[in-house]
């Protein structure tokens, strides 16, 4: 199969440098950028939520896939080099076999997140706090919506 790196070579290449700010949560988004080189933190509000630092990592697709606003802040941690496609929808549209490896890399990452919290939910049973767990289980295993909603099962109406 041949690799994303491959398949975005024609893409525009961005450089960030360290401190930069790459997407900012709630920003309209639309783009997809694919890490060639540096790392990147990615935060939900003030919470450091990952550390990005393999090359042909995915940021946006998210965004650019629910038709929804950015969902978190994307910042370069040391000088960073990206392919950057603006119209991030088209982009997969017309690269069927980008937008696979996209979608089997959210699986991916779906699947992990499923075995966590079952884990979890195994290790811990009926402690406290433990209910919400099964909640968000119930959620991965069962979503189907087209569009995401904001908030989450804590505070799912975080405008208010």
């Amino acid at each position: 199969m041949v690799n994303l790196l491959t398949l975005c070579a024609d893409l525009p290449t961005l450089a960030f440098r360290r401190g930069e700010v790459v997407v900012h949560e709630g920003s309209q988004g639309g783009g997809i950028w694919i890490l060639l080189s540096g790392s990147l933190q990615v935060r939900k509000g003030s919470v450091v939520v990952n550390e990005v630092s393999r090359p042909g990592a995915v940021i946006g697709e998210m965004s650019v896939l629910l038709g929804s606003p950015v969902g978190a802040t994307v910042l370069a941690t040391s000088p960073s080099k990206m392919h950057h496609a603006s119209d991030g929808h088209a982009f997969l549209a017309a690269n069927p076999q980008v937008m696979w490896l996209v979608a089997a890399g959210l699986a991916e990452r779906v699947n992990f997140m499923s075995r966590y919290l079952a884990d979890l939910r195994h290790q811990y049973g009926e402690a406290p706090g433990m209910d919400m767990v099964a909640e968000v289980l119930g959620e991965l295993s069962q979503r189907q919506a087209p569009v995401a909603r904001v908030g989450s099962a804590r505070d799912p109406n975080p405008d208010n």
